[in-house]
């Protein structure tokens, strides 16, 4: 429980969500890290590659920051990742139950687009959970309408877990996000896409430190 408090207490600032492909993700995680992000979340959707996760997890060690698997939870170990984010596609509520047990202190992140959804996965003891799609964004596929800030926060106050906002979040709306309350900021866009990566991640670092 020590280790889980531990992870939980960094749950905080800016989540970079790392894909699987181009640009090399290696390289953009050390940019990543080296631009003040503490929180990484590989996200491989069409498969992890062993060598990829195994660096990952170095180079956020070596950071203090956390690495997080995105779906695969059952590989959460393999990797000594410091948890999961668990889409809709990849558990239904009725597993978060089993996934805790198994997991044990490492950390469990839901995705939730609704109320009830929020509930649920405090219910089953998760760290946190991610809503949104708040703007709209073309790097999730499902990522359904967007659902703005009313409806970030009013996801965010059906449940006391830290709630990572995600989609389409970009520099100009830092200051938005984190006025709404929430723990963190998931971006993928507005550091892979930029010509230099770590430059936009010191950006919205620092940008989300300014917005208190």
């Amino acid at each position: 429980m020590a280790l889980r408090s531990h992870a939980q207490a960094l749950l905080s600032g800016i989540y970079a969500i790392v894909n699987e492909g181009a640009p090399d993700p290696v390289a953009l995680t050390q940019a990543i890290l080296a631009g003040g992000a503490r929180i990484v979340q590989y996200r491989a959707k069409s498969g992890i590659v062993p060598d990829h996760a195994r660096a990952l997890r170095e180079l956020t060690r070596a950071q203090g920051a956390l690495f997080i698997l995105n779906d695969d939870w059952h590989a959460v170990q393999t990797y000594d990742a410091d948890g999961v984010h668990i889409g809709p596609e990849d558990a239904a509520p009725e597993d978060l139950a089993h996934i805790r047990a198994t997991l044990q202190h490492r950390l469990i992140g839901v995705s939730c687009g609704t109320e009830e959804e929020a509930r649920l996965a405090e219910n089953a003891h998760a760290d946190y959970i991610g809503v949104g799609s708040v703007y709209a964004t073309s790097s999730k596929a499902d990522a359904g309408a967007p659902i703005g800030i009313a409806g970030l926060s009013r996801v965010s106050r059906a449940t006391h877990l830290p709630v990572a906002a995600i989609g389409g979040i970009t520099l100009d709306s830092i200051a938005e996000v984190r006025a709404s309350g929430v723990a963190m900021a998931a971006v993928i866009s507005a550091i892979s896409r930029a010509a230099e990566p770590q430059a936009a991640t010191e950006g919205l670092v620092r940008a989300w430190n300014e917005a208190l």
